[in-house]
């Protein structure tokens, strides 16, 4: 049986956090250890999502963690960026569902929604019982959803929805859809602004409501990803989010996400480092010596190690500071991009060093690696945070 993991703490980080932070992290921790590390390879294999470990994610309050009430776990921004990182430590595919599910529909739901909603869908949502999606992506718009040509026209008590949605998680096994369309009649064709989008709770079941799963994926094989298509989806007036204005409620759900991932990239990071730093100590090549000997070797371990290191900082101060209710986009931006680039750089040193066995299951590193290509690029690119910063600096927008 292989060891269970002991943690990365060079700067020994851990005599800052609580008790209650530690106890959280631990949970987490062994949940991922004896639920998700035994099968995460033949899900990943398999293309299947493990939903038997939904009930017990529910159980641990891992959904909607630092909601209060309705059934939430209600803890802080560092406790549940803890989560995370234990999370996307055993597959990012799993850790993008309890983003999903937590800073994309419940946080929504719990921000933007009527007393009525929050009653109807939280405790539920928080449960597992019921699953949701977020639909803001479209095939024609990722990085730019000002441009969304999904749309909500009203007819009596109702709203008719029409649109379609793309790479989109959990979307055919979620039991409500986040949809944000614009609606018609209200600067439908306003330049991009986006000042006409709201946000709509939209039951799966509906008729009209279709999915379609996306396969072939080399990367988050373990999480359903799902095309969406809404062709004259009637839902009654009631389902309007009633706080949404524009797309900057949109964009506050993604900055939610955002932060989590933040969390997330450093878990599958030490995943890789640890699994690279115990391999070149049993490896011996030349003069019967393990490869950790090599200069060559020990400067990767460094890197990874230092990178890590930051990147545990990075996301630290801006836990605190969203917890101390300060924290900008611009911060949590910095912290997405960097450490996702950081655990991708590190995912391909670990399988460069474990070499041809680099590549084969018997490892997490290639899983990882495969992984991370994709939370690169969703919930904004490496490139928009590139430009999300270079506004905050300048204060030009140059995109």
């Amino acid at each position: 049986m292989a060891e269970r993991f002991q943690g990365f703490d060079f700067l020994i980080l851990d005599q800052g956090f609580s008790e209650d932070e530690l106890l959280v992290r631990r949970t987490a921790r062994a949940f991922v250890d004896d639920n998700v590390i035994p099968i995460i390879e033949s899900c990943f294999r398999d293309e299947r999502f493990p939903r038997e470990l939904v009930p017990l994610m529910g159980e641990l309050g891992f959904f909607g963690a630092t909601l209060s009430g309705y059934g939430c776990a209600g803890m802080s921004n560092v406790e549940y960026g803890l989560v995370m990182q234990e999370l996307e430590r055993g597959d990012s595919g799993l850790r993008s569902f309890v983003s999903v599910q937590s800073a994309l529909v419940m946080y929504p739901i719990y921000t933007f929604g009527s007393d009525e909603q929050k009653n109807a869908w939280l405790p539920a949502l928080a449960t597992g019982e019921k699953l949701g999606c977020f639909g803001l992506t479209e095939p024609g718009f990722g990085s730019n959803p000002g441009g969304m040509t999904t749309r909500a026209r009203r007819s009596g008590s109702e709203f008719i929805l029409n649109g379609e949605k793309m790479w989109i998680t959990s979307g055919s096994i979620a039991d409500v859809a986040v949809i944000w369309a614009k609606l018609e009649g209200e600067d439908a064709d306003a330049d991009d602004s986006g000042k006409s989008v709201r946000g709509f709770l939209v039951e799966t079941d509906r008729p009209g409501f279709s999915v379609r799963d996306v396969h072939g994926k080399w990367s988050l094989r373990a999480s359903v990803t799902s095309g969406l298509s809404l062709a004259d989806v009637r839902i009654p007036a009631s389902n309007l989010l009633p706080g949404t204005e524009g797309l900057k409620s949109p964009l506050m759900c993604l900055n939610q996400a955002r932060y989590g991932i933040s969390w997330g990239a450093i878990g599958a990071a030490m995943a890789c480092y640890d699994v690279a730093l115990n391999y070149s100590k049993i490896r011996k090549q030349f003069h019967n010596l393990p490869i950790a000997a090599h200069q060559l070797v020990q400067e990767k371990l460094v890197w990874m190690a230092t990178e890590i290191s930051k990147a545990q900082l990075l996301s630290l101060h801006v836990g605190r500071f969203k917890d101390a209710g300060k924290a900008g986009h611009q911060h949590i931006s910095m912290a997405k991009r960097n450490n996702v680039w950081m655990a991708l750089e590190t995912a391909r040193m670990a399988r460069d060093i474990l070499g041809a066995n680099g590549i084969t299951e018997d490892y997490p590193v290639m899983r990882h690696s495969m992984n991370l290509e994709s939370v690169k690029t969703y919930e904004g690119t490496h490139d928009i945070h590139t430009l999300i910063l270079g506004q905050s600096l300048t204060g030009i927008a140059a995109y």
